[in-house]
């Protein structure tokens, strides 16, 4: 687990993938600083002297949304907020993966520490209590519209936090009450405006798109020495990944990507040197005046030679997800908010979801993009009219044996799936909540589908990988006959050790998943 923390201090400004990425998923610590508790107090404060002076304040002394024109008396204040926490447990579908749900409590703790959303200190305490017993609320798939934020997920996790609900702990489901009494945690109170400090945010769709970006970026790079690694067992030249002919492009993102690719390479015995094969047709000119046909030629397929072309935009709009994402991370985006330093309240709209949606819709693209570039090379693989002299379908007994056949079957279904889900989510705005809602950024539809695509994408990368290390094997690389690149070399290396060379027709769906566990955990030799 590279570059991440062994715990980390939230201050609201300066969160990063890394961080969230090591509290999230690998369980690490997640605790405030002194002057962060010191916002959150003064800024609680600030309310609680407006609800003194029986101030008009949105969502506080109001209804919600289109019942912003009923006024709540004082005495029912908290009923108020602890009303649309039960009202909002509505969501349907399987649960969220207890990561998504960790990296939602963890955001939500950092937007609440900003000092604007005044709540009490416990509240933020409480959530990073949670993730630190490993206490992770069950939390139902669908029923945001990313419009007022993830109301309907978000409300679960308040829920729990009132000691409500069920969570995972310990590996089992089990009710809230009796894994805070395991735990030693009490249940808070909700008070005025807290709940609605709770639910109003973007956090469940920022955490989901930020595993898919975690996720998706490895991926990208796996795609590459994919690439690389095509290149080297069909024994093409890799000419086309020359510096100079990138910086003529001027694309950052295609300058990385060649680079990747030389890098992933470098150390070759099986890619022919290009300038070779002129000397060779010049030889042969020279004997004849006839046509010359030579073994390998001068240009290889788009799928490799634009592949800096074609995979570098992929590497820029990561750059720019994640820019975008670690902004959201960072944001205050609940409603209203309580400026202390100015005694004033913002009635905002920050709460929607529009970035997060467009960046997710975005790397949508880019997901099916290296979905259908892994479909090409599987295709050169397989096809001995390209595959410069491997057999058909990669099988050791052609006919007797199937070899890769239904493997390439099963990418390209899930290439089919990947490219379904592509369609933007953010385009399907529906007005709902008495038009209140007239527009919405399903921003968490955007980023669960971007997750689902990665998922599919990495089992299609992984039947590629496993076709690629078939490939090297029947060129000798097993015999030490050949020598891929060092980093295709440890690619190799981290495959072979969970899946074997396929010299008989056997049930593959094993190694697929073995392959794709080394892909899911990062940890496939890159």
């Amino acid at each position: 687990m590279p570059d991440m923390p062994e715990s980390i201090v939230l201050t609201g400004h300066d969160l990063r993938l890394p961080g969230f990425v090591a509290v999230a998923r690998h369980g690490r610590h997640a605790g405030t600083g002194p002057d962060v508790m010191r916002a959150v107090e003064a800024c609680r404060a600030a309310l609680v002297r407006k609800l003194e002076r029986e101030e008009i304040i949105y969502g506080v002394s109001t209804g919600f949304g289109a019942h912003v024109r009923y006024f709540i008396p004082p005495n029912e204040l908290k009923s108020l907020q602890v009303n649309v926490l039960h009202a909002l447990c509505c969501g349907t579908g399987p649960a969220f993966e207890e990561e998504a749900v960790r990296g939602a409590m963890l955001l939500r703790a950092n937007a609440l520490s900003k000092g604007y959303s005044a709540v009490r200190p416990v509240v933020i305490e409480r959530l990073l209590q949670l993730l630190t017993a490993g206490i992770t609320p069950i939390v139902p798939r669908f029923g945001s519209v990313g419009a007022s934020g993830d109301l309907v997920p978000s409300a679960y996790v308040a829920n729990v936090l009132m000691g409500e609900g069920e969570v995972m702990h310990e590996g089992a489901v089990k009710p809230t009450a009796a894994a805070f009494q395991a735990a030693g945690i009490e249940p808070i109170r909700i008070e005025a405006k807290e709940g609605l400090a709770l639910v109003n945010g973007t956090t469940v769709m920022t955490s989901v798109a930020a595993l898919a970006l975690h996720d998706f970026d490895y991926q990208a790079k796996l795609m590459l020495a994919a690439v690389a690694m095509t290149t080297e067992v069909l024994k093409a030249t890799g000419d086309s990944f020359l510096d100079a002919i990138q910086r003529l492009k001027n694309h950052p993102g295609q300058i990385e990507a060649a680079r990747l690719l030389r890098e992933y390479s470098a150390g070759s015995s099986l890619m022919f040197d290009l300038d070779k094969l002129r000397e060779d047709i010049r030889g042969a000119r020279a004997t004849t005046a006839d046509t010359v046909e030579v073994e390998h030629a001068i240009q290889t397929p788009y799928s490799l030679r634009c592949a800096p072309q074609g995979l570098g935009p992929v590497l820029d709009s990561i750059a720019d997800a994640r820019e975008v994402i670690e902004r959201e991370m960072n944001s205050v985006n609940d409603n209203p908010l309580v400026d202390a330093g100015c005694d004033a309240v913002y009635h905002t709209g920050n709460f929607y979801g529009g970035h997060i949606a467009r960046a997710m819709d975005g790397l949508k693209i880019d997901i099916v993009n290296c979905a259908n570039w892994a479909h090409s090379l599987m295709a050169m693989l397989m096809d001995p009219r390209f595959s410069n002299g491997l057999p058909p379908s990669l099988a050791f007994r052609p006919g007797l044996h199937s070899g890769f056949k239904g493997m390439q079957l099963s990418q390209t279904s899930l290439v089919a799936a990947c490219r379904q889900l592509a369609n933007p989510s953010s385009i399907h705005t529906l007005p709902t909540e008495q038009y209140n809602q007239d527009i919405v950024s399903l921003g968490l539809h955007a980023a669960s589908s971007a997750q689902e695509m990665t998922l599919r994408l990495r089992d299609a990368l992984a039947i590629l990988t496993l076709a690629l290390c078939q490939a090297a094997d029947l060129r000798g690389v097993g015999k030490g006959e050949a020598r891929l690149g060092a980093a295709t070399g440890r690619l190799y290396s981290a495959v072979r050790r969970v899946a074997k060379f396929v010299d008989e027709d056997r049930y593959m769906a094993n190694d697929i998943a073995a392959v794709g566990d080394l892909i899911a955990r990062h940890a496939a030799g890159l």
